[in-house]
């Protein structure tokens, strides 16, 4: 079957994509594109924690994949309001 061999290509890809945004985060020179770098790298994990599940067969992945979305998503709301305000709670 070929969906095997399409999960180990997008794994790869994904995870090469990783790679570029840990060298972006070490490399950009302002915050607001270190934050960038970080919301993109949450995104790519999201990514392979779901082709990892769909590859393996697990559902419990996919919770995972959830969780680490929401975690990811108020994480960077409380980096921008951090970098807008300079507080995040008011």
């Amino acid at each position: 079957m070929i969906l095997p061999h399409a999960l180990t290509f997008a794994l790869a890809c994904f995870a090469i994509a990783l790679l570029m945004n840990l060298w972006r985060l070490a490399s950009a020179p302002t915050m607001a594109d270190r934050i960038l770098a970080v919301d993109t790298m949450t995104v790519n994990i999201i990514a392979l924690i779901t082709l990892y599940g769909a590859r393996t067969g697990s559902s419990l992945v996919f919770e995972v994949a959830m969780l680490l979305a929401m975690t990811g998503f108020v994480a960077t709301v409380a980096y921008a309001k951090h970098i807008l305000r300079g507080s995040i709670i008011e």
